[in-house]
């Protein structure tokens, strides 16, 4: 079974930084997707970013893109979600998702029913 632990989360201020770590074990097989997703109150579980093992590319969606980058150990099974630049709109219980299925969707729209695995979750609360 694919286990997810997240970390790194926690209270930071508006401009801040935070680094954001997933560990994942269990793969049964080389080809696999690893995500993040963020779910803010009152709002939808929305997709922020994907690796995938089979070509090890890895994006993250337009709404964080230049301030949230992804860097993956080189076990390929530990994705880390630096985000710079915080603002409180980024304010949400963050998760790790991972599947053996697919691979990291090419329209890159993450979407939460396309991913079997998930981790519990870090808060990350941007103040001001």
């Amino acid at each position: 079974e694919v286990q997810l632990v997240e970390s790194g989360g926690g209270l930071v201020q508006a401009g801040g930084s935070l680094r954001l770590s997933c560990a994942a074990s269990g793969f049964r097989f080389q080809n696999y997707a690893i995500a993040w997703f963020r779910q803010a109150p009152r709002k939808e579980r929305e997709g922020i970013s994907c690796f995938g093992s089979h070509d090890g590319a890895t994006y993250v969606v337009d709404s964080v893109k230049g301030r949230f980058t992804i860097f993956v150990d080189d076990n390929n099974k530990t994705v880390h979600l630096q985000m710079n630049d915080l603002r409180s709109e980024d304010t949400a219980q963050y998760y790790c998702a991972a599947d053996e299925e697919l691979g990291c969707p090419l329209s890159g729209v993450l979407r939460r029913g396309d991913f079997l695995s998930w981790g519990r979750g870090t808060q990350v609360t941007v103040s001001a």
